[in-house]
């Protein structure tokens, strides 16, 4: 498939628009390009027929199986994107008034907004949220700000955050840009953070804990209460990454267990569109004590039932986002908590848990299970002896699966587990998808054993086969523009 620009040819054009009768700006003549930018030149079918190409080689939760663990690829409710599509919500501009003329157009985001504070803090037993965040690990960021700011207020020398060795990539990276040392806690043989490695990292330069529970390999930390306990023994905070949150919504709550702040994925757990970067929604909530550091501003409700924003915080960390957020990813969480209730978000939880399990005890005598317990919502295992001594690897297993129409789960992480594949059906799936993954994964599976080498060779149904990643990576080709 050619490029745009490999598809230009002079002085074709999509749409010839009229002079503009808008008074030019006087710009400084050493602000202006010395040439013209070099744009691709097509007609209106051809941009058409470029982009429609593009899109029949994407692959979409829509169209297939998307088992990618740690990321609840699950189904978008279409409900969701026809009500975000009202042009009374599309047609907003955050600059329009909130209570003087035309205020009342803006009124039922504002409410909006406000009530799925409401719903988060009750799901997660937080008593405060920003829905500014506009992704997890900008919600992380958040937090770790929020943490910096509540010791800061204390006159806390806090220097440290302890984090497990299976967290998320972006724990790390979002304690240190915080200011934080970071000290990875081992996992213990159950494959969650031991407790009394926690007590050995304990002292009062520790200003927090992140955790992710249930963890990347699918596991519920039985000890989690009493580790954050012990956090909070050294007056540190207990952050929730809620990226796994789709395991327990609706039957446990973050806050009970013990800890302070939470970010939730929309874009995960409250189904609403996401990958390739974005867009996305990191709403982060608190406990009491830590609402005053919420950043601004915060809807509030007056007494008359009106909404407004309030900017008078004095001790908020600030403006972490534009404006309010990822409203349209807000308000299909919106919709998507309300069309399903408390029952519903119970059952999401408990089929997301169904389903891992099915998929776990079906191949776990086909692959290698890094912990062979009754796991959450996804399950990791590994590729074992027999394919090893052939050559065979994970990334070979994920390959296969494009050719039979499956994106890969997560390959090679949590990086605990050597050649982990991590797998996560999310509760959306049927019964039949599942057995057709299953028997997908069996037939690779045996493959590995009987012609190793033709499995090397996959996929060959793709576009885009088997590029040299690493060349790639260290080879970067940008063109001048």
């Amino acid at each position: 498939m050619k490029l745009l620009f490999e598809k230009s040819v002079p002085g074709r054009r999509a749409v010839r628009t009229d002079l503009s009768d808008v008074p030019r700006l006087k710009v400084k003549k050493s602000l202006l390009r010395k040439k013209p930018a070099r744009l691709p030149e097509l007609s209106e079918l051809d941009v058409v027929r470029h982009f429609t190409e593009l899109s029949r080689r994407n692959f979409g939760v829509d169209s297939n199986f998307y088992p990618l663990g740690s990321c609840t690829m699950k189904y978008n409710p279409k409900v969701n994107e026809l009500i975000a599509s009202y042009p009374g919500f599309a047609d907003l501009h955050p600059l329009m008034p909130q209570l003087q003329m035309g205020g009342m157009l803006t009124q039922g985001a504002l409410r909006i907004l406000h009530e799925m504070d409401m719903l988060l803090r009750e799901i997660t037993g937080m008593a405060g949220f920003t829905m500014q965040p506009l992704a997890g690990a900008h919600g992380e960021l958040t937090g770790m700000m929020i943490i910096a700011a509540y010791h800061r207020k204390r006159g806390n020398k806090k220097t440290t955050l302890l984090i497990p060795d299976s967290a998320h990539g972006t724990n790390p990276a979002s304690a240190a840009i915080a200011g934080y040392g970071v000290v990875a806690v081992p996992s213990n043989k159950d494959g969650v953070m031991d407790v009394d490695a926690v007590k050995e990292h304990l002292n009062d330069e520790v200003a927090g804990l992140m955790l992710t529970c249930p963890n990347t390999l699918g596991l519920f930390n039985p000890h989690v209460k009493e580790i954050c306990d012990l956090i909070h023994s050294v007056d540190g905070l207990a952050y929730y990454d809620g990226a796994n949150l789709n395991a327990i919504v609706g039957k446990a709550r973050p806050g009970d267990f013990g800890f302070d702040i939470v970010h939730i994925n929309l874009h995960k757990t409250f189904a609403t569109p996401h990958g390739g970067g974005g867009p996305g929604a990191g709403p982060v909530g608190v406990k009491e004590k830590l609402v005053p550091f919420l950043p601004v501003s915060i809807v509030v409700k007056r007494d008359d039932g009106t909404y407004v924003l309030e900017y008078d915080r004095p001790e908020s960390i600030g403006y972490i986002a534009p404006f309010y957020g990822n409203f349209g990813v807000v308000l299909r969480a919106y919709v998507y908590t309300l069309m399903l209730g408390k029952e519903g978000l119970r059952r999401v939880a408990e089929n997301a848990v169904l389903n891992a399990n099915y998929i776990k005890e079906k191949l776990k005598g086909h692959y290698k299970i890094a912990v062979d317990k009754l796991c959450k919502h996804e399950c990791v295992f590994s590729t074992p002896d027999q394919m090893a001594q052939n050559g065979i690897h994970a990334i070979d297993v994920a390959k296969a699966l494009i050719d039979r129409s499956f994106h890969p789960p997560t390959v090679y992480f949590p990086a605990i587990v050597k050649e982990a594949m991590m797998i996560e059906p999310t509760e959306t799936e049927s019964k039949e998808t599942l057995d057709a993954f299953i028997n997908a994964m069996i037939e690779i599976a045996r493959q590995a054993e009987t012609v190793p080498d033709e499995l090397k060779s996959t996929p060959k149904t793709a576009v885009v086969c088997r590029p040299n990643e690493t060349l790639a990576a260290k080879s970067l080709n940008i063109a001048s523009v």
